[in-house]
């Protein structure tokens, strides 16, 4: 089964994702801020990771450049989930490591097919 790691801070969104991607067949692992997502990254090893960049403790950025900065971490694909939808705001996440971008409020058919691509494409 493959297995997603949400970071998200927003409990109404985190869980409305989780229950959707649980439905899809995924296993979804969830942290709140972006330490959490940086240590269960490393503890969990998941398949890919939806991470939101507007977090608490550590934003998503900062989350996002520790994962791929550590070689055991480093493979795993990331897609930047975020309310800011500017240019700027895709260029930005994809400078920081992301694989992918999305903007908020998630299109779930597209995120799948994002998620799909990502996971049965070498990187």
């Amino acid at each position: 089964m493959t297995r997603i790691l949400l970071v998200e801070d927003n409990e109404m969104n985190r869980d409305m994702l989780l229950r959707r991607l649980s439905r899809r067949g995924f296993e979804v692992l969830t942290a709140e801020n972006g330490k959490a997502g940086v240590e269960l990254a490393a503890s969990e090893n998941p398949d890919l990771i939806l991470m939101d960049m507007s977090l608490p403790v550590m934003d998503g950025w900062e989350a996002t450049r520790r994962i791929k900065a550590n070689p055991d971490t480093s493979r795993i694909p990331i897609i930047a989930l975020t309310a800011h939808a500017m240019a700027s705001d895709r260029d930005m996440a994809l400078e920081a490591g992301c694989n992918d971008y999305d903007s908020k409020p998630v299109d779930l058919p597209q995120l799948v097919r994002k998620i799909e691509r990502l996971l049965t494409t070498p990187h």
